[in-house]
């Protein structure tokens, strides 16, 4: 078998060998990034909690229910997808048990041994006082981690909102780099799960020709919270958990791409 040499290896072939960037734009802006003296990369964190009860049913989707049974009513229920049916109709077709089962939910201990079961309020104490630092608030909605404290590429080096960052230093990817911005900030990793090795999104942000540092590229990554309700959380003089649209007002500037890059239907 022939091989050939690297010297007449093809100019297509030289091209691959290259170093590639983390971008394949060709817009000025992400140019400027990659041939900045500089060329710095920052893996960002969106921490993500989960909603914890089931959000209810927005007006809209109900009455589209309603008109959608109106309007398959006459089909054969054989026909129907449950699904399909708004949950007042569904009652009336649900499995009727006899009074002598249904009547053992009554028979409850008497004495030390009754307990009357109360479902926890949705509303806690945290949305009457809107205190964002709590994790028991919005439990119908997702809530992400902001941190209040010094950002890479910060103008003046002036406290800003952000979210757990860290510069690309020699660790082996970049997801590691995002691991270890948000171990420096949880303390560790116990009750996190990353989502996925690659990045969800990225930006270039741009300075002004006085700042002493070069444009740079940042990569978010998305981290979930695990079994927990509370993180001691560390290195920023301030941190909130705030919502999709709470987020936003934080960002006025960026509002247009975080609206993008945070999707997810309640």
């Amino acid at each position: 078998m022939l091989l050939r040499s690297p010297a007449r290896s093809s100019p297509h072939l030289r091209s691959l060998l290259r170093a590639r960037g983390f971008s394949s734009s060709a817009s000025p802006s992400a140019a400027t990034a990659a041939e900045g003296d500089d060329g710095k990369i920052v893996a960002s964190v969106l921490f993500e909690r989960l909603p914890v009860v089931i959000p209810k049913i927005h007006p809209v989707v109900y009455a589209f229910q309603e008109f959608s049974y109106s309007q398959i009513h006459p089909c054969p229920l054989s026909v129907l997808r449950v699904e399909w049916l708004p949950f007042r109709w569904r009652q009336q077709y649900r499995r009727k048990y006899p009074d002598d089962v249904l009547g053992k939910a009554d028979a409850r201990g008497k004495g030390d041994y009754q307990i009357d079961y109360v479902p926890a309020p949705r509303i806690t104490d945290a949305d009457k006082t809107n205190d964002r630092k709590s994790l028991q608030r919005a439990l119908d909605n997702r809530l992400y981690l902001l941190l209040y404290g010094k950002a890479y590429g910060a103008p003046d080096d002036k406290p800003v909102w952000h979210f757990p960052e860290k510069v690309y230093d020699n660790e082996d990817t970049l997801r590691l780099c995002a691991e270890s911005a948000l171990k420096s900030v949880l303390g560790g990793l116990n009750n996190t799960y990353f989502v996925g090795n690659a990045p969800m999104a990225h930006m270039v942000v741009d300075q002004k020709e006085d700042s002493s540092i070069s444009s740079f590229k940042r990569f978010f990554f998305k981290s979930q919270v695990v079994g927990a309700t509370k993180y001691d959380i560390g290195k920023c003089q301030d941190h909130v958990w705030v919502t999709k649209d709470e987020l936003l007002e934080y960002f006025p500037e960026h509002k247009a791409f975080f609206n993008k890059m945070i999707i997810h239907i309640r």
